[in-house]
């Protein structure tokens, strides 16, 4: 199955190195008529709002809506997540896709971005922590019934899964643990079967 990866915005490069480097083919894509052709999506870190800006021309977000919501896997990270959030502080519009509220750039401006361990569960494997990239990365302050919590960082929810959706606060693709992407596999492969 190929990824594509949203390529609007952010640095999506770093995404398809990632995906290349866990086997995972994968493409950027930027129209409607090229997130059609993926059968999974990834949805990068960079800046919401203009992503929001971006994709409004193409009709994006409900192209993206419609393919996640008839079961296309998705891994979000960072700004990914802010787009998926059913609830986004500061307000702005969103996806509302998967059940969790969002604080953006909680953790404080880009001088505070840093590289810190994150607690894992057994989902991902041993061992029971993980490096993480955050760059004004946003905050899950709520997470629905459906929502399982995979990682923590000081307490906070900061890698989630929720049906065919992988959501990180952090940047996976600029670690070289590739377990998230592995997780991510795993749903590329229950959707082959």
């Amino acid at each position: 199955m190929r990824v594509g990866v949203l390529a609007l915005q952010g640095d999506w490069e770093a995404h398809l190195a990632a995906l290349r480097s866990a086997a995972i083919p994968a493409e950027p894509v930027r129209t409607a008529a090229a997130i059609d052709r993926v059968g999974a999506l990834v949805l990068p870190g960079g800046e919401s709002t203009a992503m929001l800006r971006l994709m409004a021309d193409e009709g994006l977000a409900e192209r993206i809506a419609g393919r996640v919501r008839s079961g296309m896997p998705v891994l979000a990270t960072c700004a990914g997540v802010i787009l998926l959030a059913v609830s986004v502080e500061p307000r702005q519009p969103s996806l509302g896709l998967l059940d969790v509220d969002v604080v953006r750039n909680a953790y404080g401006r880009q001088v505070r971005s840093t590289v810190a361990m994150v607690d894992v569960n057994g989902a991902l494997g041993d061992p029971q922590s993980m490096e993480a990239v955050f760059i004004r990365a946003p905050r899950i302050v709520r997470t629905g019934v459906d929502v399982d919590v995979l990682g923590r960082h000081v307490g906070d929810p900061v890698l989630v899964r929720s049906g065919r959706i992988v959501a990180a606060t952090f940047h996976p693709e600029l670690s070289a643990d590739r377990r998230v992407h592995a997780l991510f596999r795993g749903l590329l492969e229950d959707s082959d079967a």
